[in-house]
């Protein structure tokens, strides 16, 4: 698990240039405008990615995420993907992923989702797209959306 990106880490500078990177790469636009890792964890959207694991768990998740998802930091990374949606709407979320790799990502992406403490929103536009290393390997996926409302 990475330490909790602060000013003492450079903000988990190789993760944020990863989602920031692969972002542009599968999109062709910037996640956020000359943003560096510090401006990628305080952006006021929420940023997630998780890893390759068969059960992928959360590996970056912005302070906007913490917000929403209503976790700190060291309980969103320990997280597995999954269960940031509720049993119910983990099918759709696997489909999801599905299309995202079969298209390299996806930007319509809509669905409900469960924080911490239990409360229920949906997001809306959401885009997914691969991490990709250097040499092309994958190495997580990540998300982001700037369009929620509680339910």
């Amino acid at each position: 698990m990475m330490q909790t990106p602060s000013p003492e880490n450079s903000y988990q500078t190789a993760h944020a240039d990863l989602l920031l990177t692969s972002f542009a790469q599968a999109t062709d636009r910037p996640l956020l405008e000359g943003a560096d890792a510090e401006a990628l964890y305080r952006a006021p959207f929420p940023v997630l990615s998780h890893n390759t694991a068969a059960d992928p768990v959360l590996t970056y998740g912005n302070l906007a995420a913490q917000s929403l998802w209503e976790m700190d930091w060291e309980q969103l990374t320990a997280m597995p993907s999954r269960l940031t949606a509720e049993p119910a709407h983990r099918g759709q979320r696997d489909a999801m992923f599905a299309e995202m790799r079969a298209k390299g990502f996806i930007s319509n992406y809509t669905g409900v989702r469960i924080s911490a403490l239990g409360r229920r929103f949906e997001i809306r536009n959401a885009i997914i797209w691969p991490l990709l290393g250097a040499d092309g390997g994958k190495l997580g996926e990540a998300a982001t959306f700037r369009d929620f409302a509680f339910l």
